[in-house]
């Protein structure tokens, strides 16, 4: 996982909800959920299927999100589709107001500059 994060601290406070977020609109399978990251970001939260999965893993374990395999749309294998359950999109208005409480908090501090 990258960033304009050196240390990667913010990225991994933030990678939980950038997954349920991706979820929000619907399933994805695995690299769409890193295209849509990248694209919703400006390409400034990019990271690998190495961070992606165990990820994901979590949240299922978790009950936040559920998996099902489904045949591919090009004619390869199945791919598996994971989207959020009504546990998951309680979770993600959870840490949504708490993103936009930190940023708001944030704010007069990024004006300073």
């Amino acid at each position: 996982m990258r960033g304009n994060d050196p240390d990667g601290n913010l990225l991994r406070g933030t990678l939980d909800f950038l997954l349920l977020a991706s979820l929000e609109g619907g399933p994805l399978y695995g690299l769409r959920i890193i295209q849509d990251v990248q694209a919703k970001t400006g390409g400034h939260f990019a990271f690998k299927e190495g961070t992606l999965y165990p990820a994901l893993h979590r949240l299922e374990k978790r009950g936040l999100i559920h998996a099902e395999t489904r045949p591919s749309d090009s004619g390869g294998p199945p791919r598996k589709y994971y989207h959020l359950t009504d546990s998951g999109l309680t979770e993600l208005r959870r840490q949504r107001d708490r993103q936009r409480a930190h940023a708001s908090a944030l704010r007069p501090y990024l004006e300073l500059a």
